[in-house]
């Protein structure tokens, strides 16, 4: 199992989008923790689970919230680059990867 280390933008994001949904209902902000979570364990004990995706990276996809987890693998840890909504532009956060 790999070590899941965030980026601080994308850290940002999740909790953005945990305190969104939470303003909607408190149940669905734990959900889309509790399912973040999971998906980054995922990619943790897994490294090569998630799907190819651009420059180098690869994703996995909670299972019910618009949101791909963006990671690099590297030796020693996943690197979550951006919890990248389906609806925003694709590859907004590929500068972040050259940092951290």
């Amino acid at each position: 199992m790999k070590a899941v280390r965030f980026h601080d933008a994308a850290r940002a994001e999740l909790i953005d989008e945990i305190k969104y949904y939470a303003s909607i209902s408190p149940n669905l902000g734990e959900r889309l923790a509790n399912d973040i979570e999971q998906a980054t364990r995922l990619a943790s004990e897994f490294p090569d689970v998630g799907l190819p995706y651009k420059y180098g990276t690869r994703r996995v996809l909670p299972r019910k919230f618009p949101f791909s987890v963006v990671y690099l693998v590297r030796e020693s840890e996943i690197y979550v680059l951006a919890l990248a909504p389906f609806s925003r532009r694709p590859g907004y956060w590929r500068a972040r990867k050259n940092y951290g």
